[in-house]
């Protein structure tokens, strides 16, 4: 749903092509979503309200009532210049880090393997 058409190999597009044939609310389900990515892309809100009540009526209406619940989260997160990704993604190395010790280390040695790969 979210590859770019141009990353697909032959086989991959075939695929697709005869499943969108199949179940022709895809295809729009899959233009609503790429119309969410266009729009935290380019950092515009303004088509959010119309994006909400379109997707309502699709596939993807879970996210669309998600986003309604939240929408002035959704518009702060699109229109905010600040981001977590980076404490998230550190957050998420720890995580790692601790399933692979699969709790027999202790804090010091979560600590050693820390330092260490830096």
């Amino acid at each position: 749903m979210t590859t770019g058409r141009d990353h697909l190999t032959k086989a991959e597009t075939v695929t697709i092509a005869a499943i969108e044939t199949g179940v022709p609310a895809l295809v729009e389900a899959r233009e609503i979503i790429a119309g969410f990515h266009a729009m935290i892309r380019s950092r515009r809100a303004e088509p959010l309200a119309s994006w909400i009540e379109s997707a309502s009526q699709s596939l993807v209406a879970s996210l669309a009532n998600g986003v309604r619940r939240d929408e002035a989260a959704v518009r702060a997160a699109i229109l905010s210049a600040w981001s977590n990704g980076q404490t998230e993604g550190q957050i998420t190395r720890l995580k790692l880090v601790k399933r692979q010790m699969y709790g027999r280390g202790k804090i010091d040695l979560l600590q050693a393997r820390l330092i260490g790969a830096q």
